[in-house]
């Protein structure tokens, strides 16, 4: 962690938090990560020790977050490549506040319910799936597209940053008030990182004036998608990769709990060496991806999750079995630095700024497509099966598909970020 603040005061002549802009959304990225280690202990949590959730229940909590993606993702494409994208950014941050805000009223006045919280999770997904487009898109009009992998990496360690201390405070303020009322913190903590956002600068193109219509400009950006050469692949990919992952996510808190028979504060300690994972994995994250391109690092990233699920649904239970699952966390957080640092810098360098939204989106549509059945699945196996054979599940899979991933020759020709795509339709 010292290294982490230690680099914001020692910067080379170059380095991207010299840029004022860039550093407030820096900042913005790190107050509102801190506060999402809060919700993400606190969600589940609330769901599996206030409300009993059965782990068929967990699964369709998460679906329900999920659902927006897959229905809102492609005209919100549309809508976000005809209006300014810092503004719905900002919008969404404080959405999301009041939305956290929410659960803990519910609770004080008695009707907080299951069903109550995936009202509010269909609602943040719906948020997100506007808010967090904006968000990607805002990034490249800050920052230089040659400059993309590193401004990610960037972006991984304020998140690491917050993964290392957020999760042990995450735990103990759930101890001392409990999971609902602790989402307050990242409620206030988004309207924090919003004071941040409102004094970005975003080098934006204009907005056309020119009408156009909707459902043309939606096969615009389908078309540009489907007929590039690597996008629809990556979409492969990252979908299955992302079936696997929530197959073994929405297990985890239950796993900790009924398992291995961690109490919230020892969960929220755990969850630190996710924050120690992503710290290590963004601060080496750009150096790997320039050593060996950016398509072997995909590979790489999903391999290793791969590899710390397995090995958790194999650890049998006893003193090893609380350090397999540090393990888990570790390996997931490097491997998803690795993976999505590369996947989201590989997708914006190949799309031109007028399809830019609509890239973002379709593209979310596509990988979260599976992310759904895979939470279900996930929590069916858990349910009918046991824990272990969820996290087993995710495991085989994710490494099947590393294998997939590395006897593809296009995948493993990617050795630095390619250019925008010459047969992309004009604006």
């Amino acid at each position: 962690m010292a290294r982490l603040f230690g680099n914001l005061f020692v910067l080379s002549s170059t380095d991207l938090l010299r840029d004022p802009v860039y550093r407030r959304l820096w900042l913005s990225i790190l107050i509102s990560s801190f506060g999402q280690q809060v919700t993400m202990l606190a969600v589940p949590l609330t769901a599996a020790l206030l409300l009993h959730a059965t782990p068929t229940q967990m699964g369709w909590l998460t679906a329900m977050e999920l659902a927006p993606f897959v229905l809102l993702s492609l005209p919100v494409g549309v809508w976000l490549d005809r209006v300014r994208k810092l503004p719905v950014y900002i919008a969404g941050e404080i959405a999301i506040a009041l939305v956290l805000a929410s659960i803990p009223a519910a609770w004080a006045l008695g009707f907080l319910s299951m069903s109550y919280l995936y009202g509010t999770g269909f609602v943040m997904g719906c948020v997100f799936v506007s808010s967090g487009t904006a968000a990607q898109i805002v990034l490249t009009q800050v920052v230089p597209r040659e400059r993309l992998v590193e401004a990610h990496a960037k972006n991984s360690l304020a998140t690491s940053g917050a993964e290392v201390i957020g999760p042990g405070f995450a735990g103990i303020l759930i101890k001392l008030v409990g999971a609902p009322l602790a989402l307050l913190a990242d409620a206030a903590l988004l309207l924090v990182s919003v004071s941040f956002l409102r004094g970005v600068r975003a080098r934006e193109t204009p907005v056309t004036t020119v009408k156009r219509a909707f459902g043309r400009d939606l096969k615009e950006g389908l078309r540009f998608v489907w007929q590039h050469p690597l996008l629809p692949r990556m979409a492969l990919m990252v979908g299955l990769w992302q079936l696997f992952h929530h197959a073994a996510m929405v297990v985890q808190i239950l796993f900790a709990i009924r398992v291995l028979g961690l109490t919230e504060q020892q969960v929220g300690l755990s969850y630190t060496a996710l924050g120690l994972g992503t710290v290590l994995a963004s601060t080496l994250g750009h150096r790997i991806s320039l050593r060996i391109g950016p398509g072997p690092c995909l590979t790489l990233g999903v391999a290793i999750n791969g590899l710390g699920w397995l090995q958790l649904a194999l650890v049998p239970t006893g003193r090893f079995a609380v350090a397999s699952y540090v393990l888990m966390l570790v390996c997931f957080a490097i491997g998803a630095v690795l993976l999505f640092i590369n996947f989201l810098a590989l997708r914006q360098a190949v799309t031109p700024e007028p399809l830019l939204a609509r890239m973002t989106s379709t593209m979310r549509w596509l990988i979260l497509i599976p992310a759904g059945p895979g939470a279900l699945l996930g929590g069916y196996l858990g349910e009918h099966l046991g824990l272990r054979y969820a996290m087993g599940f995710g495991g085989v899979g994710a490494l099947l598909l590393a294998l997939a991933m590395w006897r593809s020759a296009v995948i493993q020709s990617l050795r630095q970020l390619p250019q925008a795509h010459a047969g992309t339709p004009s604006q």
